[in-house]
């Protein structure tokens, strides 16, 4: 009956549709993939990252030593120097502080006429690349015994690790003098009131003469004994 092929009809499960995937008629077509066959195919990960690292920023962060050198008296005394350029005060100082500059064959002189010889004529600083060009030439006079690439590599081994030597900074000296002027134990007159028996400062109470509200005579002996006497006589 009718209500006999209903029942059976819905008792069925019904399958999808699928749509089959045609071939492109003419070579060079893309091929059309359905929705199902879309979620299936593996996504693919950017060229860029690789184990969540990013490969440009690994190799941008591997600076040589004498890059890094470079870079650390780029910025001495200058707080807006990003370290890319370098004057020509830091390249002197450069050059004093490595011991590229011997006083006979390389003098100050010479540092400062490669200086201006790398550099663009309107600026007043020299970028990495002009920094090694300036070597090289340098590097001509400080090792004339080599030939160029040799030269080269050894002056760079003088500046490779280095960093600019602060000069100006007070040492503390260590001298029978400064330990007596020093040393409060030893202090007399006015000056020995001004600190404890620890040696500490006694503040505003060892510059000035602070008045005394206790009642007692200054130079008593027996401060603050009698309240005790009181009491003592009252319990008998």
């Amino acid at each position: 009956t009718l209500q006999n092929q209903m029942a059976d009809s819905k008792d069925k499960p019904v399958k999808p549709k699928t749509t089959p995937v045609k071939s492109p008629s003419k070579p060079g077509t893309p091929i059309k993939l359905n929705n199902h066959a879309k979620e299936s195919s593996p996504r693919r990960r950017p060229p860029s990252v690789t184990n969540g690292t990013h490969e440009k920023a690994g190799v941008a962060a591997e600076l040589s030593a004498l890059e890094e050198a470079f870079r650390k008296f780029a910025i001495h005394g200058e707080t807006r120097s990003l370290g890319r350029e370098m004057n020509g005060k830091n390249w002197s100082k450069l050059c004093r502080d490595c011991y590229v500059i011997d006083g006979k064959n390389v003098t100050t002189t010479d540092v400062d006429i490669v200086f201006t010889k790398v550099k663009v004529k309107t600026s007043r600083t020299i970028t990495f690349d002009q920094f090694k060009d300036a070597l090289g030439e340098l590097a001509k006079k400080r090792f004339k015994d080599k030939n160029s690439e040799e030269a080269t590599q050894e002056i760079y081994k003088l500046i490779e690790g280095k960093t600019p030597v602060i000069s100006g900074v007070t040492k503390t000296i260590e001298s029978p003098t400064v330990s007596r002027l020093t040393d409060t134990s030893k202090f007399t007159g006015s000056h020995k009131e001004r600190f404890d028996e620890t040696g500490k400062g006694k503040g505003k109470a060892g510059r000035e003469d602070l008045v005394d509200n206790t009642g007692y005579v200054s130079g008593y002996r027996h401060a603050g004994t009698y309240e005790k006497k009181v009491q003592g006589s009252k319990l008998l």
